[in-house]
């Protein structure tokens, strides 16, 4: 806390007394280093580990459709003022060139929690129903096994949504690119299935929460309310992007994490993941 009150003392100093150029490169510089300073403070909170260090996209890769693994095309991802950003200032126009960033590391059980906000405007070009629309994707492929051309990885997604026009648009939803669930005990198979949460409007910073037990149950909580609850997610083995993965199970209980760029800017901050417990 010290040090940040420092940082925050010299902040207000630079924007005193520099001229007008060197203070927005200083104050954005200082900016970058709050945030890693904020990542660090939390990273050992009770078992929680920082995913994301507020300075660049270490253990990060990308995969865009119809590009390379690794390709961060048009430099869509980055990372500016201790966020990550899905930018399209680069883009003409989008061309399906759906995203995803993949964290280094598959898991199992845990908690993942981070803050997200949709600005700006939507790409041109892009699909109505992606307007501030994106994603985290859970139990998701290896993305070294997607196709060049496959728009989405075969995974559970936590759908993030911001409102269109005055029709009320939930967030937290969840789809199943390649998969189905259970809600209730019995099996799902609809694409998208609506979340309980509420409207989320303007540039605001939205805090989400997903609880992942294996295959038994994953969880989907925003700003600390419960809004979705679902179990034994499982492959649909009719599916060809899953058919390509050749699964030795049909049950899903494993897989990589996976931010979406769909075509809206969108943004990323205070990425912590929790190892839980095998019950």
């Amino acid at each position: 806390m010290a040090n940040t009150g420092k940082l925050l003392a010299f902040s207000r100093t630079v924007w005193a007394h520099a001229p007008l150029g060197l203070a927005l490169v200083l104050g954005s510089v200082l900016g970058s280093l709050l945030a890693a300073q904020n990542t660090a403070a939390h990273a050992d909170d009770a078992g929680w580990q920082a995913l994301f260090n507020g300075k660049d996209l270490s253990g990060w890769q990308m995969k865009f459709a119809g590009r390379p693994l690794g390709e961060n095309y048009k430099n869509t991802f980055r990372v500016e003022d201790g966020v990550i950003r899905a930018n399209y200032d680069d883009y003409q126009a989008f061309e399906g060139r759906f995203g995803h960033l993949f964290w280094q590391t598959p898991y199992s059980n845990y908690r993942l929690r981070f803050e997200y906000r949709f600005t700006g405007h939507q790409t041109a070009g892009a699909p109505g129903w992606a307007f501030r629309n994106s994603g985290v994707m859970v139990h998701a492929q290896a993305p070294e096994s997607m196709t060049t051309d496959q728009d989405f990885p075969v995974s559970i997604e936590v759908q993030l949504l911001g409102q269109q026009g005055s029709d009320a648009r939930p967030t937290g939803n969840v789809c199943t690119p390649g998969t189905h669930i259970h809600i209730d005990g019995k099996l799902v198979k609809d694409h998208c299935i609506t979340s309980r949460a509420g409207t989320h409007t303007g540039d605001d910073w939205v805090h989400a929460e997903v609880v992942v037990r294996g295959g038994a149950l994953i969880q989907h909580l925003i700003n600390g309310e419960l809004v979705m609850e679902y179990s034994h997610p499982q492959y649909d083995l009719l599916e060809p992007d899953t058919r390509n993965l050749k699964p030795a199970l049909a049950d899903l209980s494993q897989g990589y994490i996976a931010f979406q760029a769909e075509s809206h800017p969108v943004e990323f901050r205070n990425i912590y993941l929790k190892l839980l417990d095998t019950e």
